[in-house]
C-alpha cells in the first residue's frame, strides 16, 4: 500500500487543516475520507509537515462567549522595557491571564507595550480579577487601561494553500 499523499490529496490536506480539525474522536481519520486517504497516510504527512518545520504547533480557537464568557478584557500597560520580560512571563503564567504579549509603543498615541487577555463571565469579576493582579505584581502604580470587548469578529488561524479554483498568474 502507498504511504505518501498524491500531489492533490496532500494539497486537499492543507487546505482542509487550514479550516480547522473536525470535532470528532478521529479528525485525522475524517480528513482521511474526505481525501480518500488512510488515517495513516494524513498521520504521516502531517509528521512529516511537522519535521519540515512547515507548522509548529496545532492550536484551538475557542468560542469564548459560547461558553459564558462574556465580559473579555484587555489589560493594556506601559511596562519599562527593562522590566517589561519580567513582568510579561510573570503575568503570562497568572491565573486568568489566557494571552499576554508585548507590542510596540506607538507614540504619542498609544504608549502601551504590554498586553493581556482575560475572559470572564461578569464586568466587575474582571476588574476585581485585574485590580488584584496587579497589587500582586506591584504594578498599579503603572499606566493601565482595561479595554472591554464590545464585538466579536470570527477567528480563524493563518490560510496559506491556494483555494481551489484559484488561478496563479506567473
Amino acid at each position: 500500500m502507498n504511504t505518501t499523499l498524491s500531489e492533490q490529496q496532500s494539497l486537499q490536506l492543507r487546505r482542509l487543516l487550514e479550516t480547522g480539525l473536525p470535532l470528532t474522536s478521529r479528525p485525522f481519520q475524517a480528513l482521511a475520507e474526505q481525501i480518500d486517504a488512510s488515517e495513516q497516510q494524513v498521520l504521516d504527512q502531517v509528521r512529516h509537515w511537522q519535521e519540515q518545520g512547515l507548522f509548529r504547533r496545532v492550536g484551538l480557537v475557542v468560542n469564548h462567549r459560547a461558553l459564558g464568557f462574556a465580559a473579555n478584557a484587555m489589560l493594556v500597560l506601559d511596562v519599562p522595557d527593562a522590566l517589561v520580560d519580567e513582568v510579561g512571563r510573570r503575568l503570562g503564567q497568572a491565573p486568568g491571564i489566557s494571552l499576554c504579549y508585548q507590542r510596540p509603543r506607538r507614540l504619542p498615541q498609544w504608549q502601551y507595550n504590554l498586553f493581556c487577555m482575560i475572559q470572564g463571565r461578569q464586568r466587575d469579576r474582571v476588574e476585581a480579577q485585574v485590580q488584584a493582579l496587579l497589587e500582586e505584581h506591584w504594578l498599579s502604580d503603572l499606566p493601565h487601561q482595561l479595554l472591554f470587548s464590545t464585538h466579536l469578529f470570527k477567528q480563524c488561524g493563518g490560510r496559506y494553500a491556494i483555494p481551489a479554483g484559484v488561478a496563479i498568474d506567473g
